[in-house]
């Protein structure tokens, strides 16, 4: 009889210990539950404030569910810098963006982790806080969060799965406190995918640049331009005059604070029968809008000097290259923007554009230490 009592008395305690697992209840009601993989640390959030100069009268546009806080941006650099992400732990985020270039990595096409190359080239990345027109070339991501969430599974990316990136940051030593203080979260069975492009969105937000030597003649008559600077300047700001072959000037695309108009836009690079016959169709494939081929994300200036090669799929090696294409004034396809026409452009006019433009290099920008590896 007593063997009867104990064997229904452990039978007991094992059905109330099943009971009281939080994982199979539907409330905390069990009090005297341990606490599933708990997390020290403390949760303090502190707002980040993006550090723009008052003469940029665009407010960042920062999305309410993921607001930024120090802690957030921190994950995120830690995150974008750490090849944890990657299925074989070489490469990160920064592989492809580098701070030395801008956040491009200085090659047509990048290399992932299975040392396939992808079909377009790497895109800077900064003030991206300003702009909610589309990511990548093509605008294929709405967002910042959902941008970030495709390389790591991208086979010719980083190649890893989320589940696998979710469980090594758990079973890390620091992650699971960096995850806490960045969103306030008690159990690592709490890190999420969704978590982790959150804060590493809130990095690349945080990535400013407006103090290239351009702005601070321009905004604070802090230093002069050359007299080569000056006749390059006269050349990129030009207005068109349509009874001459006059350059057309660059800045019809390449306007305003971040010298682009966040716009897609055929700018005719390919001579094409028609408008399906585009080898990569751009914002097209998206839309699925046949007058979309071929058109692909105007990218900003700033810093133009660090981010060769150019173009979405790297095909100029240099400026010179560049200017040379424009020159020569597209081949009329019927997408193509009104101001791709030919203009003459001496060897003196293609240095002098040229020397103009690497004022908008921002030295500060790739030499700022919040924006460099956290490892290093």
């Amino acid at each position: 009889m007593k063997t009867g009592i104990s064997l229904f008395a452990v039978f007991l305690s094992v059905v109330l210990l099943i009971s009281c697992d939080k994982k199979n209840v539907n409330d905390d009601s069990c009090d005297n539950c341990p606490e599933e993989d708990p997390i020290d640390g403390p949760y303090e959030p502190e707002d980040y404030n993006i550090s723009a100069p008052s003469w940029v009268l665009q407010s960042p546009i920062v999305p309410s569910d993921n607001p930024m806080t120090v802690a957030g941006v921190e994950l995120g650099r830690h995150l974008f810098y750490d090849p944890i992400l990657s299925s074989n732990g070489t490469m990160s985020c920064a592989s492809c963006h580098a701070i030395n270039k801008a956040f491009t990595d200085g090659r047509q096409f990048s290399t992932g982790v299975q040392g396939i190359d992808g079909f377009r080239n790497s895109m800077p990345l900064f003030n991206l806080a300003y702009t909610d027109a589309g990511f990548f070339w093509d605008g294929s991501s709405p967002s910042l969060e959902e941008q970030a969430l495709l390389p790591v599974e991208d086979h010719t990316e980083l190649n890893e799965s989320w589940e696998n990136v979710v469980s090594k940051l758990s079973e890390h030593d620091e992650y699971p406190k960096l995850f806490r203080a960045a969103f306030g979260i008690e159990r690592k069975d709490e890190i999420t995918k969704e978590l982790a492009v959150k804060a590493i969105a809130q990095f690349e937000r945080s990535l400013i640049t407006f103090n290239s030597r351009f702005d601070r003649i321009v905004q604070y008559n802090d230093g002069w331009f050359t007299e080569a600077e000056k006749r390059g300047r006269d050349l990129f700001f030009v207005e068109p005059n349509t009874q001459d072959n006059t350059h057309p000037g660059c800045s019809h695309c390449h306007v305003g604070t971040n010298l682009t108009n966040n716009l897609f836009m055929n700018n005719g690079l390919d001579d094409v029968a028609d408008l399906t016959n585009f080898t990569d169709l751009g914002l097209g494939a998206v839309t699925n809008n046949v007058f979309d081929n071929g058109k692909f994300k105007v990218p900003s200036l700033r810093n133009i000097e660090l981010t060769a090669p150019y173009m979405h799929d790297g095909r100029f090696a240099t400026l010179e290259e560049v200017l040379d294409h424009y020159a020569t004034g597209g081949h009329g396809v019927l997408n193509e923007d009104v101001n791709i026409r030919p203009f003459p452009l001496t060897a003196e006019q293609r240095s002098d554009l040229i020397e103009f433009m690497k004022s908008f290099t921002d030295t500060s920008f790739v030499n700022n230490p919040a924006f460099a590896s956290p490892f290093e």
